[in-house]
């Protein structure tokens, strides 16, 4: 063992030593922020590198550092200096960036910024050395994902030191407010060689003029190609208002083959060309731009503002990082002989509909929201990680998960950690209540305290045994939970109307919203229920709420970035939500999808633009859907109890993401759902499901991981499980109800109308669930088995009973022989309790008074009180189910007691 413990210590100081001698991508973090100039409060901590756990990648915030441009076309510079000293890869973009505040921005790479001050106007220039373009953005374009293996070189001998990123900021009055602006990018780099090296050939006309009133008007670009063979694998158009189609294409013998061909007035993102190709050598690379004149009065020329236009093609390449260039430009007019023979595909404009321009405007144009509603969903090219295949299986309850003794409040959030530990969030002893809130949606139960108990436990999936357990005397009402990377706990409260970060450990870290104080403005919340953190830039999202309808997005720090959203409408259009109640994030697709809950449907946005994208709805959904979760290519949702008419059952549903179509629904065995509240989802497939009305969390995993089959074991037939099917967590419940009070809310007029309906309807209820807790656990036909192993101490014990058996039996023979016969030794003890089995019979018919001891119990009350619809309008209530605590006697029928 000291051999060992020797060799351990060794080896550690030699890695220790080793590590000194290599010199990490990140080892320069300290000097990089000690000697970066200061940053506006309002961006603050958006450019500090984050390091991907377990890799060499990491990511970089390249934003304005908190701008308020007072003139329409500003173009502002911020120069970002690359945080490493040795050479590293860009690998992927990620903008932050609404068309409604900027037009368009650009991230160069070079060694000597134009300026050292904290921005600057770039009309004096964007680097004083040779700078190359990285990419481009406009029109609420979607990420750019680079090709495994290629990257953009930075750093080393040879690559840019800086990154510059120009923002054009088209109109003014979209900074009437004042706020300050930070759009930009997170780029993503690696240290880690890339066999490709990517770069941007930049096809532009720079003599182009637009005679007023015409039709259809050509720009043409062509550049003989003379450099080592690259290959196109996405490119990006861009104009102006109008510029109708840009078309790319690549000559060689004569031949046009086709680059790509896209709409400008299109989100302008990289598209993956049209068919693999190459261009070599003597190949000849042209593009036409198509304008239209009509609506101008006086001639277009090319130019920086948004008045003026531009031709501009961004083919994206990768080529040998031996002979690489990392950028390359074309500004050469084409020859009218050679555009004679253009493909007549690219006269043709992309047709797009009116109220899609108008959308797509340059910030100019503000319509109407009753106006977008109407907007068609564009069809973009599906990228491969979007097509999901569809699933084959079922979703089955695990039964008899060990979790049964937890004991909490009513289950309002799930979330998993990195460890795939569940992580759940509840109310304790505190409940929504018709006296919580007046009808300015203030809370009125303060001087009740915060609760008193941990809210946040962290349980173990399979044992379920309690990892760790914060949240103590910190909310009111909880609500929604999520996680992020770095293990810290996204929560909120509907009561002090605030969302909090919370460290591995409680500690606060963030704190967003004013307590006890509702609003509607980018420093308040209104009831928010529910966040969402981006795992790639640390942005997060807020669904704000049951008296407010939008979602939110923050920076890392807290710093608002913009929201949308809006009121419901009678015709239910995109965007408009009623209790935004959930959110999760598909981040391969960037898109965030919310449990649009009133409205009985998921909606899913562009998460870096709020851009509407698809709705999915079902009318087996019901009228509410309460929560839904995102996990490999796969949608999981959980629907509501209607109270009012024939409603679906409440269940939960699997669906394509893609398709949205259902692929299959599942309910627990043992125990309808009454009210699931939330849901989580993981990788593997496993679902959990809290439910805030039987404060119960049930799992469940798909079928062909719970394997059933039926046996014979000496002529019995078994049911033999070789997995754990269910997992139910049924907790200790607080007094329960016994009257039962709805309230007015102000989401559901109906269940206003019908308050008495409603309370027989519950009362229905909890007369059943008291009648089912009080059946024998016996009637249960399920046969356990552990495994195809024998536990050892189930051996002995099978051995030593019969063993016993017989000692007893000789010695009561023993003992009456005694008494028959006489003998000379009197026990005393015996004439009194009867010797040890005496004791026993006492302790087994009269020692213990389970009746008596339930009514004594310091954490047993049966004293009745009202309680309200919880939530505003989604009955969260606890149901009556008069002890849920386990016990391992059988449960007997407690006394009779008073309603009042």
């Amino acid at each position: 063992m000291a051999t060992f413990f020797g060799s351990l210590i060794l080896l550690v100081l030699v890695l220790q030593d080793s590590c000194y001698c290599f010199r990490s991508p990140l080892s320069v973090f300290k000097r990089y922020q000690e000697s970066s100039r200061p940053v506006s409060n309002d961006c603050l901590g958006s450019t500090r590198p984050v390091k991907s756990p377990d890799s060499s990648d990491y990511t970089l915030d390249i934003r304005m550092p908190g701008v308020t441009p007072t003139e329409s076309d500003t173009y502002l510079c911020k120069a970002y200096r690359l945080p490493v000293d040795d050479e590293a890869f860009v690998v992927d973009f990620r903008p932050h960036a609404n068309m409604d505040t900027a037009h368009h921005m650009l991230l160069f790479g070079c060694n000597v910024p134009s300026s050292t001050d904290d921005y600057w106007d770039c009309g004096t220039g964007v680097c004083a050395d040779k700078s190359s373009i990285m990419y481009a953005w406009a029109r609420n374009a979607p990420p750019t994902k680079l090709p495994k293996g290629v990257g953009f070189r930075v750093g080393g001998e040879s690559g840019s030191k800086y990154f510059v990123l120009q923002v054009h900021y088209g109109d003014v009055h979209a900074f009437t407010d004042k706020h300050k602006d930070c759009t930009g990018v997170t780029v993503k780099l690696t240290s880690e060689k890339q066999p490709m090296i990517a770069g941007i050939y930049l096809m532009m006309s720079v003599d182009t003029v637009i005679p007023p009133g015409e039709k259809a008007v050509n720009s043409d670009i062509a550049c003989t190609y003379n450099r080592p063979t690259m290959h196109p694998f996405a490119y990006r158009v861009h104009t102006h208002h109008l510029g109708q189609v840009v078309s790319g294409y690549r000559i060689r013998h004569g031949k046009w083959t086709l680059i790509g061909r896209q709409s400008p007035q299109l989100p302008q993102a990289f598209y993956p060309v049209e068919h693999p190709l190459d261009v070599s050598p003597g190949d000849i690379l042209a593009t036409r731009c198509l304008f239209t004149g009509e609506g101008r009065t006086t001639k277009t020329y090319i130019g920086g503002t948004s008045n003026d236009e531009m031709c501009n093609l961004y083919i994206m390449y990768y080529m040998d990082a031996a002979r690489a260039s990392s950028y390359m430009t074309c500004v050469q007019t084409g020859d009218p002989d050679l555009f004679q023979h253009i493909p007549e595909i690219a006269n043709i404009p992309i047709p797009v509909s009116p109220d899609m321009m108008m959308m797509m405007g340059h910030g100019h144009h503000h319509p109407d929201p009753k106006e977008l509603e109407k907007k068609s969903v564009l069809q973009q090219p599906k990228r491969e990680e979007e097509q999901v295949l569809d699933q084959d299986f079922h979703m089955e309850e695990v039964i008899n998960w060990p979790g049964v003794n937890l004991k909490l409040g009513q289950v309002s959030g799930l979330a998993l950690d990195a460890n795939n530990n569940l992580v759940i969030f509840h109310r304790g002893d505190h409940i929504w209540d018709a006296n919580s809130f007046d009808n300015t949606f203030v809370y009125q139960q303060r001087g009740i305290g915060p609760i008193e108990e941990n809210t946040i436990l962290v349980v173990n999936p399979n044992s379920s045994a309690i990892l760790k357990s914060i949240g103590k005397n910190l909310f009111f009402l909880p609500h929604g939970l999520s996680m992020d990377k770095d293990g810290n706990y996204w929560v909120t409260d509907v009561a002090l109307h605030q969302v909090f970060k919370l460290g591995p450990q409680g500690n606060e870290l963030l704190t967003l919203g004013k307590a006890f104080q509702p609003g509607s403005d980018r420093k308040h919340f209104c009831q928010p229920t529910d966040v969402a953190v981006d795992p790639i830039t640390g942005n997060f999202y807020v669904s704000d709420g049951y008296c407010n309808s939008r979602i939110v997005q923050f920076s890392p720090n807290g710093m608002f970035i913009m929201q949308w959203g809006e009121e419901t409408s009678a015709n239910m259009g995109p965007g408009q939500l009623q209790i935004p109640h959930s959110l999760t994030l598909a981040p391969e697709h960037s898109q965030i999808c919310v449990a649009d809950r009133e409205n009985g449907r998921i909606q899913c946005f562009h998460s870096e633009t709020g851009r509407f994208i698809k709705e999915i709805k079902h009318k087996e959904f019901g009228r509410e859907l309460f929560a839904v979760s995102y996990a490999d290519g796969l949608l999981y949702a959980v629907n509501g109890k209607s109270y009012f008419g024939d409603s679906p059952p409440v269940q939960g549903f699997v669906m394509n993401f893609s398709s949205g179509e259902i692929i299959d629904t599942f309910t627990p065995v043992r125990k309808s759902f009454n009210m699931p509240h939330d849901l989580v989802a993981s990788e593997d497939g496993t679902v959990y499901v809290g439910d805030a009305h039987a404060d119960t969390v049930w799992k469940f995993t798909p079928s062909e991981r719970a394997e059933h089959r039926s046996v014979k074991k000496a002529g019995i037939a078994v049911e033999e499980i070789t997995e754990t099917e269910i997992i139910e967590t049924r907790v200790k419940s607080r007094p329960k109800i016994n009257n039962l009070v709805h309230t007015k809310e102000q989401h559901t007029q109906q269940q206003q109308q019908h308050p008495q309906q409603e309370q027989q309807t519950h009362t229905q209820q909890e007369q059943q669930t008291h009648t089912q807790q009080e059946q024998p656990q016996q009637k249960q036909n399920i046969v356990e088995h552990s495994g195809p192993g024998v536990s050892l101490v189930l051996i002995i014990t099978l051995l030593i009973i019969p063993v016993v058996v017989l000692i007893a039996i000789a010695i009561f023979i023993r003992w009456r022989k005694v008494r028959m016969y006489g003998g000379e030794i009197e026990h005393k003890s015996e004439s009194t309790s009867g010797g040890i089995l005496g004791k026993l019979r006492g302790k087994g018919t009269g020692g213990l008074n389970l009746g008596t001891f339930f009514a004594s119990h310091k954490g047993y009350s049966r004293k009745g009180f009202d309680r309200l619809s919880t939530e505003g309008s989604d009955q969260e209530k606890d149901e009556d189910s008069d002890s849920e605590e386990e016990y391992s006697a059988p449960p007997i029928p407690p006394p009779p007691v008073s309603s009042s």
